[in-house]
Order: C-alpha cells, then structure tokens, then sequence
C-alpha cells in the first residue's frame, strides 16, 4: 500500500471512529458526503482532516456549540440587503488572474446537456402529474472535456450547504476563492457542471426505474414521494432555467470579448466587464440554492420560496443583456463600416450602384433614410438611376461652394451640348450626384440647397447617414473643402480630384480621367516648344499663372483693335477684385521672321505624324487634332487668336468672334461674380459670337507636295460631325453645302 493510499485508509478510519464517537447524526450526514467526495479526490483529505479538526473543536460543550452556531448566524451576510457596488468589491477581492485555461465550451455543453435533460424529465412530471416511464434513448454523440479535480469538491460543498441566503453566500465565496484563478465564465460553468453532477443523477432516478438497483436508489433519494411537492419541483425548475439562461448569457459574452474589437470602438464592452463579477456571484450563489435543495424534494413537509434568487436573475440580467446588445449593435456597425469600406476600396465584386449604397443607404431602419432627388424635376429617384453610369461625385459643405457649383454648372451644360462622343465617350452617360455634408439640418440649410435650381444634377437630401460620413472622411480624405470624384460604372474611383481637371479644362478636360489631365497637358508641349524656341517674352510668360493672348494674323486693321481691345481689358478694375492677371503676345513682335518659321515647323510637324495602320486606316491622337485646329485657324482673313492660362491652352478663337468677347467684356464679366473662372466666362461667350462671326462655310487646306503631304481624312472643324474628303490637292466638305474647290 502507497504512502498516500496508506493516509487515505488512516483517515477513512479515522473519521468513522470520530463518526461514531463524537459527531451528531446531522453532522454524520455532513461526513458520509465529505467522505464520497474523498473518493472522487485525492486531495480532498486535507479538506476533510480539516472538517474534523473543527468538528472537534466546536464539540467540546453542547453550551459552546449552541453559542459558536448563534454568533456564527450573526455574522454571515445577507446578500440581498447589499447593493450591487458593495458586492463587487466583496467578489473581486476573490478573483486574482486568469491563470487557469480551461475547456469551457466542452464543459458546457456536457452540462447544459445534462439539465436540459433534467428538465426536460421534471417538466413531463408535472404534466402528467405522476412518474413516467424511461423518456426515450438517447442518440446525442458523447462528449469529453479535460478532468476538472475541484468539479466533485464542490459539488459536494453545494450539497451540504444549510438552507438560507446566507449559507448560500458563504459556500459561494468559498467556490470563488477555489476558482480565483479562472476567468469568470469558467468559474459561473464549473459550478453549474458541479450542480449538474447532483441535479442530474436525482433525475436520472425520477423516471420509474426498471431494475432493482435503480429502484432502490429513487427509494433512497425520495423519488417516490415527488408527486406530494409538483409546485415546490415547479419553482426550483423553473429556476434552474433561469439560471440556465444567465450562463448562456454569460457564453455569448465571452465570444464577444475575445473578438478584436478595441474598446473605444465598443465603449459598451466596459459596462459588461464591469457588471460580469456580479452576475457570476449570482448565478453560482443561485446554484448553489439550488442544490441545497434537491435532497428536499421528496420530503411531504418541503417548501421553498426561490422568488428572492428569480428576481435578482431577472433584473442583473435584464441590465446586462442591454450592455450586450448595445456591444452587438456597436460591433454591428463596425462590421458593416469594413464590408462598407471594401465595396468602396474595390475589394469585392461591386459596381456604381452598391458602391453608392453602401456610401448612402443605413442598413440599420433606425437611421435616417436619405433621399435622392433630381434638382431639375424636384422628384425623387433610387440609387438605380445611375447604373451603367459615370459619376462625378461632389462632396461639400452647404457654404462658400459657389465656384465648385458654377464649375458643374457649366460642366453639366456643356454635357449635353454636341458632339455626344470623345475620346470613345458618350457624354450621356456621365451624371453629377452631390451629397452635401452639414453638422446639422435646419431650415436654413434645406433653403440654401433649394435655391440651386435649374441644372439636372441629383442630390442626397438631408444626408445624416454617420457610416457614410465617417467613411467620407476616411477613405476620401474629406475635410471639409468640396472634393469631386469621378467613379466607373464598375465602382472604380478613376479620378479622386477631377475638380483639378474641371477647373483647368472645362469640357474640354472631358471624360476627366486622371489620364485626361496628363493628356491635356502633354498634347500641346509641342506648342510650346515651338513658341518657347522662338521668343523669350513666351517662355518668361508661360511660366506665370497668368491669363496669356497670342495672336496674330495677315489684317492689319484687326491686328490693332484687338491689341487697343485687350490692353483696355488688361487695365479694367475688376481684375483686381477677381485677383486675375491677363498678358498678350502678337506673333512675331519681336522680329517678323519668327511668323513664317513658326508656321512651317508647325506644318512639317503635321506631316510627321501621320502613321498608317496595315489596313489603311489612319492613327489619330488628340495632338495631332490640335495641330490641325491650329492650321485651320491660320486661314481666318481677319486673325486669330489663343487664349492660354500659363502652360495651359484654353482656346483657339476664331480673330473677328474673339475681338467681340473682349470688347464685350462688361457685358459678361458679371458671370464672375458667381465664381466663374475668367476662361469659362470668356469661352461662353466667345461660343456665342462664333455663331454670329464666323460664316458657315468650310475650311481648306492646301499641301505643297500632293500627295504626299496629304494625311488621308480630317474631319470638319466646324464639328458637323462628317469627315472632309480628298479632292484633287484640296479639301472639300461633304457636309451638305454646295461642293466645289475652295480658294
């Protein structure tokens, strides 16, 4: 025999020669349980050398005993007469660190099964008002969990504890002490598997058992008289489901804590951190009640009042299922701001209209649903209306967004002017959504939104969407000054600052790709290398933000009134309101030479870009385009003139409809007071004194040496939309006018 088999055995003696000399018969009871548990523990015999020690001490005299059990009484504390705050301090003094790691999902779901099963048992002998059969075989897959060594110990303290509130602390601050170690869902589970161990095996018997051994055993533990108490077996198992219902509680907040989500974005999980202690008090402090009454429940006499542990459940829980849900709902709305997040950064298969969905639409119903409208129409439409869609998404505040809402003004005008297709767009397929961007909405910003009429823009009315907002402010970079997206019918964001390209091109700038800015500002480097080459007064100018006219032409007369006409613009007041700068450049000012170099470098250059694919259909870029403007343009009897902003050409302007724009400047200059950029304001009107100034006839074109100079087809500057056909050495329209060689 082992030395610790030998101690075991010197106990066991021990204790029965103690049992039988000095104990009384309840405590007897006490020690034949201590001693079962002794046999499931090998360590539980300190425990119980202890209870003799004790024992022997508090039996010296029936007087001390009566007056140790009196002073004891007065000492243990009612539960229910401390407040929640004084309780937790009690409870967190028995808590240390969570050293222990331990299988709880395993242990839970043998207990769980266990009790549901008990219930399942005591529910149909309520029902049926008397003792049933076997209930059914089971078929549940067995289930294993790590060995628990304190599972048994105490099980066996839940048991022998007194009936009483107080009691039922004592032993509860005695299990807490045991389980200091473990975290508080493992300590709420190991007690309700040691309630289990005890609940289970009595309902294990309460079906009529078959064999002898088994009925022997319900006769022991009173089975057979549990048809005397059907509403006390109501109570106490109505309780246990309670009880049930916390522990699971208790799981699923677990789940939630370990999930990674950061406090500060789920600010409720404190409240729950704070609160855990106190409803593990009380869901083992219940269990605890609970057990201590199971061997009652066969006695005739045996009544329970449980009402006090029922409330206390209901009210704790229902305070920390609202701290639960308000942590799901604040983890919901992450999880939603990251799928939200990954349509918009293109991680997932999207297009143009979940992509404004998830920018715009709450999936929560509580959040405010926000309206999209269409200015014009004033009626409102769905996020479908911009499938297959280019969008030019402008984001801003309500003030100081005049310039922004002239630039798409006039963006949005010239969208359905002609032609309806460059650069392989179709110009109807581009939209304007806004989604203005306010603290908060009062009359007064409803009116300011409201009074930008007549353009067929749409707008988010009333956005308060806060996901949205706060992926705006993200994702965007959105601080606050007014921003203006382009975005694919694929949800592609393909230019985050096409304001840029808008406020330096216009129309011209048109799809407004990012590609589109580079285009624009590479296709007329010739230009510049040409003008730059020829005159240091150009290359010192292109270098400023300034306004630029270069001009020049055979007619002399023109020649001067335009030169009169913008040196009286240049020195106009309102230039220095508006803080723009306006220069000018007559071609050839500084030597006559320069005009016929110019023109035959830019003609060769014409010539050396025509590239023939193997079919013979000609190569055309935007560059070679603009140097077939530019020759056109040479050929106008008055003059002609180029409007630049630095390096950046504006306009090629006929000579006679540009001398009327600038000497009708205090006609239009009123357009830049609404934020109107100078070069806007000038080419809207210049457009409407083209139609009036320049005939309606076609423009020619003459080579030296036909037909090698000839690029094949060029199309019809006056964008009647046919290409102009080659006759003999000239170029003659087919546009419907007479036909004929034009001189």
């Amino acid at each position: 025999m082992g030395h610790k088999s030998y101690m075991n055995f010197v106990l066991c003696n021990s204790l029965s020669f103690f049992i039988y000399t000095e104990v009384s018969s309840t405590l007897f009871w006490l020690c034949i349980l201590n001693c079962s548990a002794f046999l499931h523990s090998i360590n539980t015999h300190f425990w119980l050398s202890n209870i003799c020690l004790n024992t022997l001490n508090t039996n010296m005299s029936s007087k001390q005993v009566s007056s140790n059990t009196v002073h004891q009484e007065k000492l243990l504390l009612n539960p229910f007469g401390v407040n929640d705050d004084q309780m937790l301090e009690k409870i967190y003094m028995t808590h240390f660190h969570c050293v222990e790691k331990y299988d709880v999902g395993s242990l839970y779901s043998i207990a769980s099964n266990v009790i549901n099963h008990s219930i399942e048992i005591a529910d149909l002998i309520k029902e049926n008002g008397q003792q049933i059969e076997q209930v059914r075989e089971e078929k549940d897959p067995l289930n294993s969990f790590p060995r628990l060594p304190t599972l048994k110990r105490i099980s066996c303290q839940m048991i022998c504890t007194a009936r009483g509130v107080q009691y039922a602390h004592q032993t509860t601050m005695l299990i807490l002490e045991q389980l200091r170690d473990y975290s508080w869902d493992a300590k709420a589970v190991i007690a309700l598997a040691a309630f289990a161990l005890e609940y289970g095996k009595f309902w294990q018997l309460a079906p009529i058992p078959r064999d002898k051994l088994g009925k022997s055993l319900a006769e022991l533990n009173g089975v057979h008289s549990l048809m005397e108490n059907l509403q006390q077996l109501a109570n106490l198992n109505n309780l246990v489901k309670e009880v049930m219902d916390v522990v699971k509680c208790i799981i699923d907040w677990k789940k939630l804590i370990t999930g990674e989500y950061n406090i500060k974005d789920v600010p409720s999980i404190t409240d729950t951190l704070h609160e855990i202690p106190v409803l593990a008090y009380w869901t083992i402090s219940t269990l605890v009640t609970c057990t201590s009454h199971i061997d009652f429940l066969g006695d005739k006499g045996y009544t329970n009042d449980l009402s006090e542990f029922d409330y206390k459940l209901r009210h704790i829980l229902k305070n920390f299922k609202q701290h639960q849900e308000k942590c799901n709902t604040q983890i919901g709305r992450i999880e939603d701001y990251s799928k939200r997040k990954d349509i918009i950064n293109n991680s997932t298969e999207s297009d143009i209209v979940k992509y404004l969905e998830a920018l715009i639409i709450p999936t929560d119903p509580q959040d405010p649903r926000p309206i999209v409208y269409n200015i014009l129409t004033a009626k409102e439409v769905g996020i479908g209306v911009f499938k297959n869609k280019h969008v030019l998404l402008f984001i801003s505040g309500i003030d100081n967004i005049e310039y922004e809402t002239q630039l798409l003004i006039s963006i949005d005008g010239k969208l359905k002017e002609e032609p309806k297709e460059v650069e392989g767009y179709m110009k109807d397929d581009f939209s304007i959504l806004w989604i203005p961007i306010v603290s908060v909405w009062d009359e007064e910003q409803r009116k300011k939104v409201e009074n930008i009429t007549e353009v067929g823009w749409y707008v988010v009315k009333e956005y308060n969407f806060q996901t949205g907002i706060d992926l705006i402010k993200e994702v965007f970079n959105y601080k606050g000054n007014p921003i203006i997206l382009l975005i694919s019918p694929q949800g592609i964001v393909e230019n985050s600052d096409a304001k840029q390209i808008i406020s330096m091109w216009g129309i011209e700038g048109f799809p407004f790709r990012t590609s589109d800015h580079i285009r624009l500002t590479e296709q007329w480097n010739w230009f510049w290398t040409e003008m730059k080459s020829l005159s240091p007064t150009i290359r010192e100018l292109s270098n400023r933000d300034c306004y630029i006219f270069i001009y020049g032409g055979s007619n002399t007369k023109w020649i001067e009134d335009f030169t009169t006409a913008v040196e009286k613009l240049k020195n106009n007041g309102t230039f220095n309101l508006v803080e723009t700068t306006i220069e000018s450049y007559k071609l050839g000012s500084e030597s006559p030479k320069i005009v016929p170099r110019f023109w035959i470098t830019i003609d060769n250059l014409l010539a050396s870009r025509k590239r023939i694919k193997k079919g013979g259909e000609e190569v055309k870029d935007s560059t070679t385009r603009e140097i077939q403007k530019l020759l056109f343009l040479k050929q106008d009897p008055n003059g002609w003139a180029i409007l630049t902003k630095g390096s950046h050409v504006k306009l090629l302007g006929h000579g006679e409809a540009m001398l009327r724009t600038v000497i009708n400047f205090e006609v239009w200059k009123e357009k830049l007071d609404h934020e109107v950029s100078f070069d806007v304001a000038f080419k809207d009107y210049y457009e409407k004194c083209k139609v009036k100034s320049v005939p309606k006839k076609c423009e020619h074109r003459e080579f030296a040496n036909y037909p090698t100079d000839i690029l094949a087809y060029l199309p019809c500057p006056n964008k009647c939309g046919h290409e102009m056909e080659v006759a003999s050495v000239k170029y003659q329209c087919c546009h419907g006018h007479e036909t004929g060689d034009i001189a």
